[in-house]
């Protein structure tokens, strides 16, 4: 049995039956939809749909980091048990949460200075994050150490390769990301904000496509381009949508056409209601390993 614990955040992306069978505890962010605060609780509470539905029609929802006494409140009973703690954070370019559970570390170290605490900073978010989790509950269950598990982490972090395109600019000028004017011609001449996560653990947009077929045909070149071993990639590959299942379907088909040497089928799985409350609907996002991101 491991004399460890490895826990991350909701925002890893993935369902609530992975967490439950690789036993990955997780703390949970909060968004406030309609005047009411929910945990982000895989969809529970509200699921995906509603959530989307609700956004279409005009919704505006917020989200809070997880805070300091909230990471403490999660991490104590673990060590109260004997066990350490490698915990993996949602980017420090994204989020705050790192700083909070760095800093909830140092308070619980002073408290139990015979238990080791890690915080891995993932520079990853979404299903990306899930990917960089994945392969340390892989580790874990192999039997590898803490230390081992959290030096891989940190060597390897930024070859999760993240790339998102949003074909629905609405919610990005709700929220005051992009200008009424911008959106409204990005709508009519169909572009789509083709981004990724870079070194920094930071979203940026890289090109502006023209049209949901050529986006989706740019994100699997891209990832032809990129991926450990090219057309010949051996690893897994996550993709997370926002309520754009069929896309993300027609992207992943593409990809296990071309790729026949996939670890498995691609794994879809949907955006959350903390990042999805930033995209709204219409985001599909690809995470695979490769070159490490240096810009």
């Amino acid at each position: 049995m491991n004399s460890f614990v490895l826990t991350c955040c909701s925002t890893v992306d993935l369902p609530a039956e992975y967490f439950e069978e690789h036993n990955l505890p997780f703390a949970r962010y909060h968004f406030i939809l309609d005047g009411t605060e929910y945990e982000d609780d895989c969809g529970k509470t509200v699921p995906y749909d509603e959530f989307y539905d609700k956004i279409r029609n005009g919704s505006m929802p917020t989200t809070s980091q997880i805070n300091i006494s909230e990471f403490i409140a999660f991490f104590e009973p673990f060590l109260m048990e004997g066990k350490d703690v490698l915990h993996v954070s949602m980017s420090s370019g994204i989020s705050g949460t790192y700083n909070s559970a760095r800093n909830a570390m140092e308070e619980l170290a002073e408290k139990y200075p015979e238990r080791t605490i890690r915080v891995v900073d993932s520079l990853a978010a979404s299903s990306g994050y899930g990917l960089l989790v994945d392969a340390m509950v892989k580790m874990r269950d192999a039997g590898a150490s803490l230390e081992e598990i959290y030096t891989f982490a940190e060597e390897n972090k930024t070859r999760v390769n993240h790339w998102f395109y949003s074909t629905d600019l609405t919610h990005f000028k709700r929220g005051g990301r992009i200008s009424a004017t911008a959106a409204t011609i990005g709508n009519i001449l169909n572009l789509c904000p083709f981004m990724n996560v870079n070194y920094n653990g930071e979203l940026i947009v890289r090109e502006k496509i023209r049209g949901k077929k050529k986006v989706l045909l740019h994100s699997y070149k891209t990832m032809e381009k990129l991926a450990d071993l090219g057309k010949d990639y051996n690893g897994k590959c996550f993709i997370s949508c926002s309520d754009a299942f069929d896309e993300a379907r027609q992207l992943a088909d593409l990809i296990e056409e071309n790729m026949p040497n996939l670890d498995g089928k691609v794994e879809i799985y949907s955006i959350g209601t903390v990042i999805g409350s930033h995209t709204g609907p219409g985001t599909v996002a690809l995470f695979f390993w490769g070159e490490k991101r240096i810009d």
